[in-house]
Order: C-alpha cells, then sequence, then structure tokens
C-alpha cells in the first residue's frame, strides 16, 4: 500500500462509484486545491463536474491520483515529468491490450482457416 508523506499508510479505497474532493482528499492525503491544480495538469485527470460544478472522482480517478502523488512526493519527479511517466504508463497499457487483441483476433483466424482446410 502506498504511504503518505508522514510515513502513515494511505487508507484503502472504499468501493463506492463516486468520490467527493474532500472524500479524495483524506483519501490521498492531498488537499483539495492540489488536487484542483493537478486537475490543470494531468489531462488523464476528469472527474465528473455535477450541480453547481462539484466535482466528484471515480474510483480510477483516485488511483490515477495516489500515481501522481508517488511520483510527485516520493519519488522526486517534477509535475512535467509526473505527466510524462504517466502518458509512458497508459501508453504501454494501450500497448499490451492492443497485442492481447491481436493475439486473439489471430487465434480466431487460425481456428477459421483449419475449419476452411
Amino acid at each position: 500500500m502506498l504511504e503518505a508523506s508522514d510515513g502513515a499508510e494511505l487508507p484503502a479505497i472504499p468501493g463506492k462509484r463516486y468520490f467527493t474532493i474532500g472524500e479524495v482528499s483524506e483519501l490521498c492525503a492531498v488537499k483539495p486545491h492540489v488536487l484542483r491544480y493537478w486537475e490543470q495538469e494531468f489531462p488523464h485527470l476528469k472527474p465528473v463536474k455535477r450541480r453547481g460544478n462539484r466535482r466528484y472522482y471515480q474510483h480510477q480517478d483516485v488511483i490515477m491520483i495516489r500515481q501522481i502523488r508517488a511520483l510527485l512526493y516520493e519519488e522526486g519527479y517534477t509535475i512535467g515529468g509526473a505527466r510524462q511517466q504517466i502518458e509512458v504508463g497508459s501508453e504501454k497499457a494501450e500497448v499490451a491490450q492492443l497485442q492481447q487483441v491481436m493475439t486473439e483476433v489471430i487465434a480466431e483466424l487460425k481456428s477459421v482457416l483449419t475449419l476452411l482446410k
């Protein structure tokens, strides 16, 4: 589990669908104004906005915020460096997903080929 900067572990993420900025602030040990700033700096971080422009973060947003927090506070990255790390991570995930799809397509084509023979 990730640790807070004071050495205490971050709390587990509850199984809710949406979290308020206050809840995310407590879950990630980051102040709300920092979360709003990170939304501007990290394009992948887009909470849902509802009534009165209130932010509602989803589970994957909380995970990303913890990742950003770890890169900045624990690994010493700058904002730009953390942004690059997250982009590289998402690109690797896309490549892995495409490789999986390609493997499935190849397997299907092989089965079709054996049917045709």
